[in-house]
């Protein structure tokens, strides 16, 4: 008898589409977060936004800065709800520690990518990045708009 296959259900909540264009992601990372239950909930219901995010070392702690969840009308009425509070990621000592030597002496910084339940726990992608120059935007967008006008031209060459 075999064992049966774990699922890994991953349903995404909210995802910073900035961070592609903005910087190169060299490494990405698995983080927890330290949540409250009011927060848990508005998660559930997709009210997050990472947009303006960013992930700060301080004291040896991971911590996420700027990520807004906006508080659902339902919630607690005793829990003063704020939306863009400071939450701490939930990372092992060793990739901390990593992490700030390659942000302090690399010149890297940490990006949030992608907000998601993973089997049932709210997780967070973290991206070592370098930033972009604006020559490398505009690199990139020319490579993006050949491959859009190769697969435009391939696929008129199939339908004759």
């Amino acid at each position: 008898m075999m064992a049966k296959p774990v699922k890994t259900s991953r349903a995404s909540i909210a995802r910073n589409k900035k961070a592609g264009f903005n910087y190169f992601i060299e490494e990405r990372f698995e983080a927890g977060l330290a949540l409250e239950g009011w927060e848990v909930k508005s998660l559930r219901a997709g009210k997050a936004q990472l947009a303006e995010a960013y992930v700060t070392l301080k004291n040896g702690e991971a911590w996420l800065f700027g990520a807004h969840v906006t508080p659902l009308s339902s919630a607690s009425s005793h829990v003063e709800a704020d939306p863009a509070r400071t939450r701490k990621l939930l990372m092992h000592r060793r990739e901390i520690d990593r992490f700030i030597g390659l942000v302090d002496r690399r010149g890297f910084t940490l990006v949030p990518l992608e907000l998601y339940w993973k089997e049932g726990r709210a997780k967070l992608t973290v991206g070592l990045a370098r930033g972009k120059r604006k020559r490398d935007k505009r690199a990139a967008e020319k490579d993006r708009d050949w491959a859009r006008d190769k697969a435009r031209i391939l696929k008129h060459k199939s339908a004759s």
